[in-house]
């Protein structure tokens, strides 16, 4: 397999997480599979890794100088052998999952994602534009109440829940029954078709009562389509001439960075383009990689001039999503309502080894003023608990409505903090890790 090898902020803490990179790219063979090597052996890769780590591992000074190939079972080994301990972010994929998670835009299934709140509840994240779940009508915030007749809680309590939706094959149908968040049941058969990966959801403007109007999108991801999701939305905000912004990336694991810094500078225009993004900064060996990038639209059309942004985030939102707000903080106003984020000031270039792609952290980025190392997440402005009760944009939605607030009053609703300080036990996110996580991602969509 030959890829295109972008800068990638790709996040791990107990397993695979979130991701982002770069516009940065060039073909590359890596360090095996190609031609010039004579096998892929377990012993053969494994020090082939161990030699590639050594080059550019952000970390490769604190390695050791060699290693045993043939006391590893595999290159999985290697890696958690090397891994130093401020490396929470470090992976290894076959070509199968690298094809799924960073090439492919779509998948078989009904359009929709859900996380488990409870024992025996499960409620709908989000669903996918054009997709059976949207035609049915389903929508964030719906609980799922039975599969085929069957109920959702004795499906979980019995460990038959994925069975009961099948596999993501098209073509596969099941009778789904769910409940809006008005108490209102609703059934209908759905079945399993290829359905594209829309990034945002939700783009919308209100009316807020001080006579101002408010735009707002989730950006669920930065692929490849990102580009041209991000203009239909700020084309929309263009034309009704939106006084404010919210970006939610609430789950937003990361992606491309091109887009990160698009979506940064639609939003803030003339207050930001020009000037510097973010700087690359390699282990010492590897210095000369160092770039700073600029503010620029990338594939955007329509730019905000904003001075002030709101962004809604939790413990999901990685990487790119994280790279919004630092690279705006030292030119606009950046207000960030919900959680603290998950704490991923690094990144990383794919590099093949013959029939899988490694992601071993390569280097960090810096703001226009140098900061970095948030390994601890960015602390929210304004702090609320995330809960699924509404659906996107709604001014019922505990972060959204505490952002419509904020812009209102300039300050964080009494309630918000209060809320968040009674979380921690109250959902148990098993269909979701805590940090996110884009194998978990594809495990969530059905």
């Amino acid at each position: 397999m030959t890829f295109k090898k972008p800068l990638l902020l790709l996040s791990m803490a107990a397993a695979l997480s979130a991701c982002g990179g770069s516009d940065s790219s060039s073909d590359t063979g890596g360090t095996g599979g190609g031609s010039g090597y004579a096998t892929c052996s377990a012993e053969d890769q494994n020090q082939r890794f161990f030699s590639y780590m050594k080059e550019d591992y952000f970390w490769a000074d604190q390695l050791q100088d060699s290693i045993d190939p043939e006391a590893f079972d595999d290159v999985y080994a290697v890696l958690e052998e090397l891994r130093v301990p401020e490396d929470r972010y470090s992976y290894i994929l076959t070509e199968e999952e690298y094809e799924q998670l960073f090439v492919n835009a779509t998948y078989f299934g009904f359009g929709f994602s859900m996380e488990q709140i409870s024992d025996t509840r499960v409620k709908i994240r989000f669903v996918y534009n054009g997709s059976p779940a949207e035609t049915a009508g389903i929508e964030r915030a719906d609980e799922l109440i039975a599969i085929d007749d069957v109920p959702v809680a004795e499906l979980l309590a019995n460990g038959e829940f994925d069975d009961a939706l099948g596999p993501n094959e098209e073509g596969l149908s099941k009778k789904l029954t769910w409940e809006k968040p008005g108490g209102t049941e609703q059934t209908d058969v759905l079945n399993k078709v290829e359905v594209e990966t829309n990034t945002v959801m939700g783009a919308q403007t209100t009316a807020l009562n001080n006579g101002e109007t408010a735009g707002y999108f989730t950006l669920d991801s930065f692929i490849n389509r990102t580009g041209s999701d991000l203009n239909e939305a700020f084309d929309l905000f263009a034309n009704e001439g939106v006084d404010h912004l919210i970006i939610d990336v609430r789950y937003n694991g990361g992606g491309l960075i091109r887009y990160a810094n698009q979506t940064s500078s639609q939003a803030a225009g003339n207050n930001v383009l020009g000037e510097t993004f973010l700087t690359y900064r390699f282990n010492e060996q590897n210095s000369d990689k160092n770039e700073t990038l600029p503010f620029r639209l990338v594939d955007g059309t329509q730019q905000l001039d904003l001075d002030t942004v709101y962004v809604l985030t939790t413990g999901s939102s990685c990487s790119s999503s994280e790279i919004i707000i630092n690279s705006l903080k030292p030119y606009v106003n950046v207000v960030t309502i919900g959680e603290n984020t998950c704490g991923k000031p690094v990144g990383q270039q794919p590099e093949q080894l013959c029939d899988k792609v490694t992601f071993a952290i390569n280097f960090e980025t810096v703001n226009a003023e140098g900061e970095g190392k948030y390994y601890n997440g960015l602390a929210p402005t304004c702090e609320v608990e995330d809960e699924i009760v509404a659906n996107w944009g709604s001014e019922q939605d505990p972060l959204t409505g505490a952002a419509y607030s904020y812009i209102e009053t300039g300050s964080c609703p009494a309630t918000a903090s209060a809320s968040a300080e009674t979380k921690k036990s109250a959902q148990q996110r098993s269909f979701v890790d805590p940090v996110f996580n884009l194998k978990d991602k594809r495990r969530t969509l059905y």
